[in-house]
């Protein structure tokens, strides 16, 4: 209990609560017997599809419908392909889009490693 919270329920916590959840939470809270725990879950199961099935009806008597909601229908945003540009040229194709990354990441393939940097570190204990 030393470290605990209380939880303050307002309401805002949840769209769906109401004073039926919170009366009987302090049911729960009071007797601690598994009766009103399973009431408890009840009255949330319930107000949780009624508060579910308003938005649903609310969505589904709109003008456009529920796709409407969804992003997918909407406009859609370029690729990001054609915002990638190298040497001051757009990569429209995927070859040039290739040879953009190829040749910005593999910059330093073919170039001398000092390995003795490596004797410097000291290493971590072998853990099995």
């Amino acid at each position: 209990m030393k470290y605990s919270k209380l939880a303050n329920i307002t309401k805002h916590s949840k769209s769906w609560w109401n004073k039926e959840c919170n009366k009987d939470l302090v049911t729960y809270r009071s007797s601690k017997s598994m009766k009103s725990w399973k009431t408890f879950q009840k009255t949330i199961k319930s107000m949780k599809r009624a508060f579910f099935d308003i938005k649903i009806q609310e969505i589904a008597n709109k003008k456009h419908g529920p796709w409407e909601l969804m992003n997918w229908v909407n406009k859609c945003k370029l690729p990001a392909i054609k915002m990638i540009k190298y040497n001051g040229q757009p990569c429209l194709e995927l070859n040039d889009l290739w040879q953009a990354f190829h040749s910005s990441f593999n910059t330093a393939q073919f170039q001398e490693i000092d390995e003795s940097i490596l004797n410097k570190l000291n290493p971590f204990p072998l853990v099995i």
